[in-house]
């Protein structure tokens, strides 16, 4: 059987073409190879250069790789936190002739960690709770989706930083099914696996001396139940409010859109007597702030990052002549907010060699550079600008920071 390709970009196949599909993935040469940490996988996974991509290569058979293929970029038409899937590629074999095993390809997700990469020096325990938030928060969102993960783990998930939180990507969608919608009955099937999966996985770091000695794998298996059943109940609850109240309405809105989701569809009903409305968010999608500062400036980042750099524009109009909301002579908010990309945030991020960055991308940089701002100031009882802000960081900070940031090899 011939070498095929089944892709979802037209350039990829040629990239592609130019690695050594003849030999099993463990057998590899160095020189095809990208040297970034490895989450433990029921298969062989390597990390490879295509083109100016680096890629994730997984061996496996090729009704699952075909099936987890179009399950990824399901996941991607629904704007799920997952890793990006380019091709299939099946027919392989030996220069023998013997077959070898189909491969998924998937695009590496820039700045990411697997969490025990994460956990070669001992995690303090809160950064365990953000981990916990992230995830729940990740697990949330593919069950509005109507997705069922399977297989709910800190193994199957990479994390990326996101402005002092985490953000969480699916990275294995191999044992998970899409439906119009899930039953109670299945998210709790799926809840419950996080549960011992989690709780598995930290007593095993527990036994390598890696974990965090305050750290209980048990307590933190059942977080993960706790922290995602209530912001469950958040996103989906029914408001009975008294008639007329209608800005209790737009409050709870607003909380919704403060926990980073936008309600796309919703329910209101009067009752009978006309003394109460009822209001259901029917569909919440996730990334408010994203979309927010993506529609203002351009700007693709992750949640939190979001918040933080429209916090920050927000600052930087008000301090400008021609803001002036409501009037009609003001500058839009959509200039002023290019205005703030081309003469605060890209020099800014600028100033900041490219080399030195590590794994940062520019939204987490300029949050690093903000949050190196607040802490100069606090201490000096003043306000001591960006700019000293950033000297201070790229000669006291950055060496340290970039020391964790860099990926290691496996």
């Amino acid at each position: 059987m011939a070498l095929q390709i089944s892709a979802t970009n037209p350039e990829h196949p040629a990239l592609l073409l130019e690695l050594p599909w003849h030999l099993p993935l463990e057998q590899w040469p160095e020189e095809y190879l990208v040297p970034l940490p490895r989450g433990i996988s029921r298969h062989v996974v390597r990390y490879a250069r295509a083109g100016d991509e680096v890629i994730a290569v997984k061996e496996l058979a090729e009704r699952p790789a075909l099936r987890e293929y179009q399950l990824l970029r399901d996941l991607d038409r629904l704007a799920i936190p997952a890793v990006d899937a380019l091709a299939v590629i099946t027919g392989r074999a030996d220069a023998a002739g013997r077959a070898l095993e189909p491969v998924l390809v998937t695009r590496h997700l820039g700045g990411s960690q697997p969490y025990r990469s994460m956990f070669e020096t001992t995690l303090r325990p809160a950064t365990m709770h953000r981990l916990m938030d992230a995830l729940a928060v990740l697990l949330v969102r593919l069950h509005l989706a109507g997705f069922a993960w399977g297989d709910c783990s800190l193994s199957n998930t990479l994390f990326r930083r996101d402005a002092g939180a985490y953000a969480a990507y699916l990275v294995d969608a191999e044992t998970g099914e899409l439906h119009p919608r899930l039953s109670p009955g299945q998210r709790d099937y799926d809840l419950d696996l996080a549960r011992v999966n989690i709780s598995g996985e930290l007593l095993d770091l527990e036994a390598s001396g890696a974990l965090h000695p305050s750290v209980d794998p048990v307590d933190f298996g059942r977080e993960i139940c706790a922290r995602y059943r209530s912001l469950w109940e958040e996103l989906t609850r029914t408001s009975v409010y008294p008639a007329g109240k209608y800005h209790y309405i737009e409050r709870r809105i607003r909380r919704l859109n403060d926990l980073g989701f936008d309600v796309a569809e919703m329910q209101i009903e009067h009752a009978s007597n006309g003394d109460s409305v009822t209001f259901v968010p029917k569909v919440v999608d996730a990334g408010h702030h994203q979309r927010q500062l993506l529609r203002l400036t351009g700007l693709d980042a992750e949640e939190n990052q979001a918040r933080r750099l429209l916090n920050d524009l927000e600052s930087w109009m008000a301090t400008q002549d021609d803001y002036a909301p409501g009037d009609p002579l003001g500058a839009r908010p959509e200039v002023l907010a290019h205005r703030w990309v081309r003469e605060v945030f890209r020099p800014t991020v600028r100033a900041v060699p490219v080399e030195l960055r590590g794994a940062m991308d520019p939204a987490e940089i300029y949050h690093e550079l903000l949050e190196h701002r607040w802490y100069l100031s606090e201490r000096a009882q003043q306000d001591i600008g960006l700019d000293t802000a950033v000297e201070d960081y790229l000669v006291n900070i950055l060496p340290r920071a970039r020391e964790t940031l860099q990926p290691t090899a496996d």
